[in-house]
């Protein structure tokens, strides 16, 4: 009877018009938004749009952080700054591995996110299809978009892989049992960069967003050409130069060196049209330079230097990076800090302002004795200004704190006629003659999250009040793209073209803003060019990429013990204990040395230039060729 009663009603609501008001049968569903819906609605499109940009890939960066409160989920790729980077881990000892990686596995940096380009590209037709009450200007604009993200990403995929498939629709499976229709083969490398390019040529006039600095506008666009040109000049070069340049018999991996001058003059010209319209200009508001770099990259009002970033503005989206990170001596939390510590080489490798090298002094010229400073701080004097604002060293403060740098005292033991090195098994301890001993951010060779190197991170470390704690966390924003690097691209690509007066006005502006004065520089190499990105650029996810597009890596992290490039080293600050010995007595010496807790040498091999494809991945589609060494 129940079923009969089905029938009927369901014929009375066919048969008679009026009797049943809403067809249940037609009635549309309340929790499914359709494609006509979504497509033709701007406010669906933009929530689409922030997830792409949310999926954008990275290899470091503050943006792989947020562990949406998980105090044991903290394990994110930011981590890998002290595997590649000016660096070491000094964190919880669970981690010390990165500190021995006798080896970097071919599969290091791999990345083949091709589910992230098929969502681009289904968003890309859908609003082509679909997107029919959408203005010429919104359709245009989010189509420009999305395009710009499947550029990026492209770009990503290249700077690892080398050429990829080039997958620009929808691959749709017809059930009709061939699949030879979804292998799309590997592109050249050149042909993914030519890609690149023109998309940004496209796109760049309908971005829209001016002023924007999370969402992608024109400027945004031409940064991503600044660098990807750069990149692509620098492979057809180098590579080229290599006694056996690195290559597939079909492109797939190497660059002509017939291409080199075209790419970098698309360097110049997109960097140039950046810097000439005004819209960016060098941070410049501090009159302290150390802190005005700090600013540079932590200061988000009136901060006309940044170009492209990912904020971080609600509590949900925060991030524990200043938690992980904060210098141990200040901690705001009881839990959490001096994860990722700079190394002595990244220090070193600043210059002091009357332009002489910068290695830090600690011996007298014939090595008979320590040099002897009355304030711990004095050994850095001089220094370029982007120092301060990249790591906390001794003697300078963070938070308004002074920072306890010390590891130990040297003792003159009077019968030996040496030093005794005296070092506490603990922090903030004190020597028998009742001052410090052991600083309360040692640095100390064993103890996990303290530094282990002699430096704590500033870069990127949130100066606001208890921002290192799990309950506040931090805001800082993470830089993808600065006018800063932007100089600093168009220096190095004029000078591959040489113009070497135009590349020194570009490098000369970022050094002014260092502290150097006017026109510091007047003659410029390739190794010149390469310092100030490693001292400008430091812990902004360039260092790897720059050795690599140079083809310098395998030099500089050849695995040998006896390559101070390969080794991690550390400065180690000493109070002078030495009574009756009025100019030596509390003043203070360093030592330098291998970081203790760093025990293999770097060892980047040639097959690290391009990452290996996962096997699973060629299983899938035959055609795809397989990178060089692996």
């Amino acid at each position: 009877m129940q079923k009969t009663y089905k029938y009927i009603l369901l014929g009375l609501c066919l048969l008679t018009a009026g009797a049943c008001k809403k067809d249940w049968l037609e009635r549309k569903p309340r929790t499914i938004l359709l494609e006509e819906q979504v497509w033709n609605d701007p406010k669906q499109i933009v929530a689409l749009l922030a997830n792409f940009y949310d999926r954008l890939p990275v290899q470091t960066g503050l943006q792989d952080i947020n562990n949406n409160g998980d105090l044991d989920g903290r394990i994110a790729q930011w981590r890998d700054m002290a595997n590649i980077d000016d660096a070491m881990w000094s964190g919880q000892s669970n981690e010390d591995g990165r500190n021995n990686i006798p080896a970097y596995g071919f599969e290091s940096w791999r990345l083949w996110n091709y589910s992230y380009i098929r969502d681009i590209n289904l968003a890309l037709e859908n609003i082509a299809q679909y997107g029919e009450r959408l203005t010429d200007d919104q359709k245009k604009q989010f189509t420009a978009e999305l395009r710009f993200l499947r550029a990026y990403d492209y770009f990503e995929l290249v700077k690892r892989m080398g050429g990829v498939p080039l997958v620009t629709k929808q691959l749709l499976y017809d059930y009709s049992g061939n699949a030879t229709p979804l292998q799309v083969p590997r592109a050249k490398e050149e042909a993914v960069y030519d890609f690149i390019a023109s998309e940004v040529d496209a796109i760049k006039n309908d971005l829209g967003n001016d002023g924007n600095v999370s969402r992608a506008n024109k400027y945004t666009a031409l940064a991503l050409k600044s660098r990807a040109m750069l990149y692509a000049a620098s492979i057809a070069k180098y590579n080229n130069l290599m006694p056996a340049p690195i290559s597939t018999p079909g492109g797939e991996v190497g660059i002509p060196a017939s291409r080199a001058t075209e790419f970098y003059t698309k360097s110049l010209e997109a960097s140039k049209e950046i810097i000439n319209s005004g819209v960016y200009t060098l941070y410049k508001v501090n009159p302290i330079p150390g802190e005005n770099f700090y600013e540079a990259i932590t200061k988000k009002s009136g901060n006309k230097e940044a170009i492209f970033v990912k904020d971080f503005l609600t509590p949900q989206k925060r991030h524990w990076f200043s938690y992980d990170n904060i210098v141990r001596g200040i901690r705001e939390d009881n839990l959490g800090s001096s994860s990722v510590t700079p190394s002595l080489n990244l220090v070193e490798s600043y210059e002091y302002l009357d332009g002489t090298a910068g290695a830090l002094k600690t011996r007298t010229a014939d090595n008979s004795d320590y040099i002897y400073y009355t304030n711990i701080g004095d050994i850095f004097a001089n220094k370029d200004a982007r120092l301060y604002g990249t790591v906390i060293y001794p003697g300078t403060t963070f938070k308004g704190l002074p920072v306890g740098i010390q590891a130990g005292v040297m003792a003159w033991n009077a019968t030996r006629n040496a030093y005794d090195v005296v070092e506490g098994s603990d922090l903030n301890t004190t020597y028998t003659d009742g001052k410090t001993l052991t600083g309360s951010s040692g640095p100390h060779r064993s103890i996990q999250e303290v530094s282990n190197t002699g430096f704590y991170l500033r870069k990127y470390i949130d100066a606001g009040a208890r921002t290192s704690t799990r309950g506040i966390q931090s805001d800082i924003w993470w830089i993808w793209f600065r006018l800063g690097e932007v100089y600093l691209n168009a220096g190095e690509a004029a000078f591959e073209l040489g113009l070497t007066g135009e590349a020194l006005t570009y490098i000369n502006a970022i050094r002014e803003r260092a502290g150097f004065g006017t026109n510091s520089l007047t003659t410029l190499t390739l190794a010149r060019i390469q310092n100030e990105r490693r001292v400008e650029l430091a812990f902004e996810d360039h260092r790897l990429w720059d050795l690599k597009r140079w083809r310098i890596a395998d030099k500089l992290w050849n695995g040998n013990v006896s390559n101070p490039n390969a080794m991690v080293y550390a400065l180690y600050p000493y109070r002078v204990v030495r009574p009756g010995d009025a100019a030596r007595n509390g003043k203070y010496v360093f030592v330098k040395m291998i970081a203790p807790r760093f025990r293999a040498p770097r060892f980047f091999q040639l097959g690290n230039y391009y990452s290996s494809i996962d096997q699973a991945v060629i299983n899938n589609n035959p055609t795809i060729v397989k990178n060089p060494f692996q």
